[in-house]
């Protein structure tokens, strides 16, 4: 055998078991995100009221969050997975839709990060933008959403507690 295909037969057995795996963290990370579905009510970290919807649309393919805060617009947040990964677009009073990406480390996360990967309507970086999003899952009723607000190279976090509600 060439040393090529050597390097490539290695290569492969170590990667594939390796997606294979991050793709199951994905799907397993992401059914607990479909679990959020229902309303949620809480407060944000200066004590005003909050309320988020998170709805199953699309065959159940993707997780719709209506937030709606005191004092501001209603905001749209979709959930999806791609690949080994959980993306999310978050729709903005601003009028910019930031992308974001979790890659679960476990199949079943406390507290999936998404990081940022761009955005649409935003003229330069120092544009404000929701740049990050920690979700934790305190138990199976009640979640702590931390979203950091960048502008002009400010992180200014926003942290928002939230308890199911029962229908």
């Amino acid at each position: 055998m060439s040393l090529f295909r050597r390097i490539a037969a290695t290569t492969l057995a170590v990667v594939l078991p390796a997606l294979a795996f991050a793709t199951t963290n994905s799907e397993a990370a992401f059914k607990k995100m479909r679990s959020l579905a229902g309303e949620w009510a809480g407060t944000d970290d200066h004590g005003m009221q909050v309320k988020s919807t998170f709805k199953l649309i699309v065959s159940d393919t993707t997780v719709m969050e209506t937030h709606a805060m005191s004092n501001m617009e209603e905001m749209v947040t979709f959930y999806h997975i791609d690949g080994n990964t959980i993306t999310l677009v978050h729709y903005c009073p601003t009028n910019n839709q930031p992308r974001m990406r979790a890659i679960p480390a476990a199949a079943d996360p406390k507290e999936p990060i998404f990081e940022f990967e761009g955005a649409a309507n935003i003229p330069s970086p120092a544009t404000g933008h929701q740049h990050k999003l920690t979700l934790h899952f305190d138990d199976g009723n009640h979640i702590t959403e931390t979203w950091i607000w960048r502008q002009n190279g400010k992180d200014t976090p926003m942290v928002v507690h939230l308890a199911r509600q029962k229908p």
